[in-house]
């Protein structure tokens, strides 16, 4: 900032003061008695008397404020000033501004603002992450697909550039998607993101190629250490050359990481193949029990081009991936097993995420849990979307700088957040001619974390618009079904392209009553929609044979 005007003289500052300001991604969220971290850089050689505010966007509200102050010398080499800010009222969407009323040049550098409470403290939105939270998520993968290679690897995502101090990290242009990112949110930040939701990193390493480039496997040497220094990173004791920048950044002890996945989808490339052999054997060396994920399909797989999963993507219409529930139904049975690590339903019917999107990749879901000796993992993709700036839709979770909602795909993974660890049993649907295409299900039992008892879980997918009537009938358990503590719950709505929005963020989501349970029940499903019966089971020993 060259500042030229003075509080006094012939060029007098405007009231306020002149300056510079940012309002992060289309407004910052600032809460009335709530503190703020606020940290930058200063150099000058001028004396320094410089207002750091937060205010409402134009400037005319302010939030809270501070004055950092210094003389002619205070400030001559490069000096790093953080302070907290607590706001005295809610604005939505605020601007962070810094003003002075005194002439001279001052150099900023890393300016950020950052909410004091954030999730486990480790930085992240706390609405934002507790979604996450609530859908149990067993394992996190990251930094993404695209986004790990960009459209040319100058832009990758490189992680050795992301970890270390904030201020130290170069950044980079995210040329897949078209922004910048300072990498505030990198390699270490992603796996505290993995640890703290109780949920295992898969690293999507660049493996050499971007869009548009690929290294030769005659070169890429040097990038299979650069993974292997990685995976030091994350795994190693502080004492060894990565581990200890981990230990540096609070972290001594080491992350679990145990998957790492090599590219995205990249086995047509021409180097793919070669280079993937070359990261297996390396890491293998180094970590033989970490999981290596191919991006070549299980028919390539064979002991000279080994793997311990193969990576599926499912991008498709509602009615396609709907008929996909049978995917893996001939899939040959024995290692290695699929990650479907991206899936969603796109094309006119998805829009913003409608029911009926989400209802058809709710069959595809119970396909893989029927499948689950050959599929060992899947996840939605894409999981965030900042509303500002949609260059993808559908997404499970939409927000902006103080909202946030679901859409009916988040809310469908609700009812498979208990599959994982849980027992399958057989199940058949009988219904009339004509239905039975329209129609899926799947039955498990499953213990809750919270009061220890064990229930019966049985979804039913709805694909039609008719109401369909069933009779539920249960054998072959363990242990019988009480009568009463039941619930049925049931994601619908008046419409299959309903979808939510900040106006009316609970249009489609799951409703949940009270059911009588039995080995026995008539039951009728509603069109267009997902139901479960989680049906309460009778203690060992406390029961009749059902």
């Amino acid at each position: 900032m060259e500042v030229l005007c003075d509080s006094k003289g012939t060029n007098v500052c405007p009231s306020g003061g002149v300056g510079v300001y940012n309002p992060g991604y289309w407004g910052m969220n600032i809460e009335r008695k709530k503190g703020y971290k606020v940290s930058l850089h200063i150099r000058s050689s001028d004396a320094v008397s410089l207002t750091v505010s937060l205010t409402s966007a134009d400037g005319l509200q302010k939030l809270a404020s501070h004055t950092i102050t210094g003389g002619k010398k205070q400030f001559a080499k490069w000096t790093k000033v953080e302070f907290h800010l607590k706001s005295s009222q809610n604005n939505t969407n605020s601007r962070l501004q810094l003003t002075t009323m005194k002439t001279g040049v001052i150099w900023l550098d890393q300016v950020s603002v950052m909410p004091s409470d954030t999730y486990m403290g480790h930085g992240f939105r706390k609405d934002l992450a507790s979604m996450l939270a609530d859908l149990k998520p067993q394992f996190l993968k990251f930094p993404g697909g695209n986004y790990a290679m960009g459209n040319y690897l100058r832009n990758a995502f490189h992680w050795g550039e992301t970890v270390g101090p904030w201020e130290e990290r170069p950044g980079h242009f995210n040329d897949a998607w078209g922004y910048w990112t300072d990498d505030g949110l990198g390699f270490f930040e992603f796996l505290q993101l993995a640890e703290d939701l109780g949920a295992s990193p898969v690293w999507v390493v660049n493996d050499g190629a971007s869009i548009n480039e690929e290294v030769p496997t005659a070169t890429i040497a040097s990038l299979v250490k650069d993974v292997v220094n990685g995976i030091e990173f994350a795994r190693g004791g502080p004492e060894t050359t990565w581990g200890s920048v981990r230990a540096a950044m609070g972290h001594p002890q080491p992350f679990k990481l145990d998957y790492v996945s090599i590219g995205n989808q990249e086995c047509w490339m021409l180097y793919y193949r070669g280079n993937y052999q070359k990261f297996y054997s390396v890491i293998k060396a180094a970590y033989p029990d970490i999981n290596i994920v191919s991006s070549c399909d299980k028919s390539t797989i064979s002991p000279s081009n080994p793997a311990d999963l193969y990576d599926v993507h499912v991008y498709t219409s509602s009615a396609n991936m709907f008929s996909r529930t049978t995917m893996f139904d001939n899939t040959p049975r024995g290692e290695p097993k699929a990650i479907v690590s991206e899936y969603a339903v796109t094309g006119n019917d998805a829009g913003k995420g409608t029911l009926v999107a989400a209802l058809a990749e709710a069959a595809f879901l119970v396909g893989l849990e029927k499948n689950s000796d050959v599929v060992e993992m899947a996840s939605a993709a894409p999981l965030f979307v900042n509303d500002n700036d949609r260059s993808w839709s559908p997404d499970a979770i939409v927000f902006n700088s103080w909202q946030h909602y679901g859409c009916p795909n988040y809310w469908m993974l609700h009812f498979f957040k208990d599959s994982s660890g849980a027992t399958l049993h057989p199940t058949t649907i009988q219904v009339d001619s004509g239905y039975d295409q329209q129609m899926v299900a799947s039955a498990i039992t499953w213990q809750s974390p919270k009061d220890k008892n064990t229930y019966l879980k049985i979804k039913v997918v709805n694909f039609g618009s008719k109401a369909v009537g069933l009779n539920v009938s249960v054998s072959g358990l363990e242990s019988g079904i009480k009568s009463s503590g039941s619930k049925k719950t049931v994601l619908t709505s008046a419409a299959p392209l309903d979808e939510n929005s900040f106006q009316q963020p609970e249009k489609v989501v799951p409703v949940s009553s009270p059911v009588a349970g039995g080995t026995a029940m008539g039951v009728s499903v509603s069109p267009y929609s997902l139901t479960s019966f989680d049906l309460l089971l009778e203690q060992p020993g406390k029961h009749s044979s059902a």
